[in-house]
């Protein structure tokens, strides 16, 4: 569904993605993990256009584009295929919790406005935010704010999802309520592809998991073989330290 080959993007001097390959079949709920300043959120940006790769060829099903001499066009095109939730929800304040789902399926998409809010609320609903459909994101803990977000992601039905590091601004109390829905989600075989520190939801909801370091993969396998038979020291390492402060 997803092909990555060769991604590359500096800033300045700085090589944050060194030659990434990376494939999602449709339905993979791929999990993408790593010490902060791995690369994890510049690979995601990249793919969504919201930073432009200095090299890389990505495929999309029957679309293939250079990742460096994309046209906005063809950003355009392949942005209306996903959705995208970022860490800090990126809703508008302006508007409620409605508004932020129909804006983009009545602007982006020309959808007229009753249908546009038959689908949001259908969203609001899936993801148990309905009864909340008339306030703003000031009125909304951050938990419920991610929702949001998500439901405006799935409105118009994307064949991925990317989420960046969904739960890592929000309160640990919080954080259950965003990865209910999130394991929902993979439940309906969405394809996710997902920047998280979440390791049980790697584990558990993750069929893939993917591990970066200094801006290249390290080591990718299934959820099972990644947590129980780790193959690269770095690897090891990295999850001997998740153990040890899941203990603390």
């Amino acid at each position: 569904m997803l092909q990555i080959r060769n991604l590359r993007k500096s800033f300045g001097d700085l090589h944050v993605l060194k030659g990434i390959d990376l494939d999602v079949n449709k339905g993979d709920v791929v999990a993408i993990l790593g010490s902060s300043g791995s690369g994890k959120t510049t690979m995601l940006r990249c793919l969504n256009f919201l930073e432009r790769a200095d090299d890389g060829i990505m495929t999309f099903d029957e679309q293939r584009v250079e990742l460096n001499k994309v046209t906005h066009a063809e950003a355009n095109a392949l942005r209306r295929r996903t959705g995208f939730v970022f860490q800090n929800y990126n809703l508008f304040a302006n508007k409620t919790a409605l508004q932020n789902v129909t804006e983009g399926l009545i602007t982006a998409r020309k959808m007229p406005r009753k249908q546009a809010e038959d689908i949001a609320h259908a969203m609001l609903v899936k993801v148990g935010m309905d009864n909340r459909a008339d306030y703003y994101p000031s009125q909304l803990s951050g938990g419920q704010q991610q929702r949001v977000a998500i439901a405006r992601a799935r409105a118009a039905d994307p064949e991925i999802i990317y989420f960046d590091e969904p739960t890592s601004a929000l309160d640990p109390e919080l954080t259950g309520e965003v990865l209910a829905v999130m394991r929902s989600l993979a439940a309906e075989g969405r394809t996710m592809l997902v920047v998280t520190h979440e390791m049980d939801f790697a584990r558990h909801a993750a069929n893939r998991v993917v591990f970066m370091e200094q801006g290249v993969i390290v080591e990718q396998n299934t959820a099972e073989e990644f947590f129980t038979h780790p193959q690269q020291p770095r690897t090891q390492e990295f999850l001997q330290t998740y153990k040890q402060r899941s203990l603390l």
